[in-house]
């Protein structure tokens, strides 16, 4: 019956399509009839009540802090014995394994975003989007395992990437860079939050600035009790729950009501239908109007694509999003501290492997995902309107279709497992930056370890409430979550170059980091800013989030910022620096000395494991960004 029925469609004319198909649609088969003049998926009937997403935002956070901290509380005696120092607290004792780091990477690498933006590439791009999101977010992760591994070879003691800059350049760079790892911070918690609450306003119908102010708590609980030990173990536990409604959803889409014949013939339906088709189906009868523009639901041929096809990587938007992808998560990994304090936390020997355990992991989550639930939304036509697609509501929208409120369900608690691991992983990341690189730094020089940890715990409930507050301005004007996460390297990126040759290049000069930093921001906000009024004759918030606009600000902050510091650094070089007198310069708060043995220091050890990550890194890198695409262009 499908396949005649689409070898029908296929054959009619597009002149007849408006005239004779909506008479003949039904809801076995796309486009349903039931979601005819229909401009919102979820409109105002939330599948799920409120008290379901109360019981998730406030009682899984219940659940997981107290569970968190039996864990916690059980590993303090019977595991790696020894008290919670303001040291272990903040580097969770430098002692965790190749396991256990790679699924915190998967963990903290899985925002929201992952989850709900990488569907909505789907939706607007076809299988360019889940690749290019995929990809553009991968690589980072494997190149950062060069960092890590270098971190432990000259900064082992640091807790901190902004004390490892201070120990090398100097106040006025620590300073700089303090300030752009804040930046990353509190714009990947804003993501969490923006999606998050859209998310669980659409399934439930909690108002979004409530949802915005409570999920945090599910984070600050356990994080403030058990610090970074408690983010690890929260996080595996986060990772195979992920990973569990991941297959089922696969599983859904592929093999129980769909097969993968299906959903390509599904596709190439939906980019058959002409403007006309579009306009009558998606018509509203009160009105006597259409609500359908192209770009606005899926339906009809892909603006950008070759052929308007959903199925190829001949997609220029595709492209365009591939290269601000590849830009702005560049910033969220090497600026963000959650990641280095990942890389601080490791053991040496297993830095390396993994964080590239952990990077080929995660390119599963959003490829997976995104290839099922997001081309099965444009697949079925779902009457998903292309501001619910920036909101992040695709998945939510086709498992609710699929599972109904079972499905709804699941969406939401996958999510919320998304946003307390890579949010407890950021609170401690701020906290961790504040309490030595503000705090220590400035305030007081010679705070003892208890100060340290209750300077911590106090951050990382202010940082809460903080981002709670600071995600319902960025509702009010109108700021979405795809939109902070084209924005994000726009503001970041110039951080990047600096940063990797801090850590690899024994000429970097410090003077020429800083410039190279504020110069890239500067022209990234200024090209930005231009090219939105170039291409629009208009600067407001929709003309600033086009593809065009943000691949001209993340372009330029990554690659100014590149050039500046490395011709700074070629005519002005940093004289009299030796790598191997960077880690006496970085003092511990407590003289805990877990992770810093000399067995954990063998030089030897740790040149085999730089050489081991920097051939894969690179390898895999090359691959994902330019054979693989290479080889899917017919």
């Amino acid at each position: 019956e499908q396949s005649c029925w689409f070898a029908f469609l296929s054959h009619r004319s597009f002149s007849t399509m408006s005239d004779l198909d909506i008479s003949l649609l039904d809801n076995k088969n796309p486009p349903f009839l039931k979601y005819q003049g229909q401009d919102s998926y979820f409109g105002d009937d939330p599948p799920l009540s409120e008290g379901v997403g109360y019981l998730v935002v406030l009682g899984f956070g219940a659940l997981f802090s107290i569970f968190t901290t039996i864990l916690v509380f059980l590993n303090q005696y019977f595991g790696a014995k020894g008290e919670i120092t303001s040291e272990h607290f903040n580097t969770a004792g430098r002692m965790i394994k190749t396991g256990l780091t790679a699924s915190v990477i998967v963990s903290q690498w899985t925002w929201a975003a992952t989850l709900l933006q990488s569907s909505n590439v789907a939706w607007a791009y076809g299988v360019s989007g889940p690749f290019w999101y995929a990809s553009g977010a991968t690589i980072q992760v494997l190149l950062f395992g060069v960092l890590a591994i270098n971190l432990k070879k000259v900064a082992p003691s640091a807790h901190t990437v902004a004390e490892i800059v201070n120990a090398r350049w100097g106040t006025a760079a620590h300073l700089t860079f303090l300030f752009f790892c804040f930046c990353a911070n509190i714009i990947v918690t804003s993501m969490l939050l923006l999606g998050g609450a859209a998310t669980v306003e659409a399934l439930t119908g909690v108002d979004y600035r409530l949802a915005s102010f409570l999920i945090p708590w599910g984070v600050i609980l356990y994080t403030a009790s058990g610090g970074l030990q408690a983010t690890f173990l929260a996080s595996y536990i986060h990772t195979v729950i992920i990973f569990g409604v991941l297959i089922t959803m696969v599983f859904l889409v592929y093999i129980k009501f769909y097969s993968s014949d299906q959903i390509y013939d599904y596709l190439e339906q939906t980019v058959s239908f002409s403007d006309t088709f579009c306009k009558a189906y998606f018509f509203d009868k009160d009105e006597g109007k259409t609500f359908f523009e192209a770009g606005s639901y899926a339906c009809g041929p892909v603006s950008g694509n070759k052929d308007g096809s959903y199925l190829t990587m001949l997609s220029s938007d595709g492209l365009m999003f591939g290269i601000i992808n590849i830009v702005g998560n560049f910033g969220t990994v090497f600026v963000d501290q959650s990641y280095w304090q990942s890389a601080i936390a490791a053991r040496p020997s297993s830095a390396a492997k993994g964080y590239l355990l952990g990077g080929i992991c995660w390119f599963a989550i959003p490829f997976s995902l995104a290839t099922s639930l997001g081309l099965a939304s444009t697949a079925l036509m779902l009457p998903i309107s292309s501001d619910e697609a920036g909101s992040g509501l695709v998945p939510p929208a086709v498992a609710t279709e699929l599972l109904g409120d079972a499905g709804a369900a699941l969406i939401l608690v996958m999510l919320f497992m998304a946003i307390v691991s890579t949010g407890s992983a950021e609170s401690i990341a701020v906290s961790s930056l504040i309490a030595y690189d503000i705090y220590r730094e400035y305030i007081n020089p010679n705070a003892s370890g208890g100060q340290i940890l209750f300077v911590s715990r106090v951050v990382i409930v202010v940082f809460g409430l903080f981002m709670g507050c600071f995600s319902i301005v960025l509702f009010e004007l109108g700021l979405n979550l795809g939109w902070v996460y084209l924005f994000m390297g726009v503001c970041i990126g110039s951080a990047v170059c600096p940063l990797w040759n801090m850590m690899t290049w024994k000429k970097a000069s410090g003077p020429g980091a800083i410039v190279a930093a504020w110069t890239g921001l500067t022209l990234a906000v200024v090209g930005w800013l231009i090219a939105a009024s170039v291409q629009s004759s208009d600067i407001t918030v929709d003309t600033l989030g086009t593809n065009e606009v943000m691949l001209s600000g993340n372009l330029i902050a990554i690659c100014s910022s590149g050039f500046i510091h490395f011709v700074w650094s070629m005519i002005w070089p940093q004289e009299d620096f030796d790598f191997e007198d960077l880690d006496s310069k970085i003092t511990l708060v407590e003289e805990d000395t877990r992770g810093l043995t000399a067995e954990e220091q063998d030089p030897v050890e740790l040149r085999r494991a730089e050489r081991w990550i920097t051939r894969r890194g690179y390898v895999l890198t090359f691959i994902l960004i330019i054979v693989w695409p290479v080889l899917s262009v017919p």
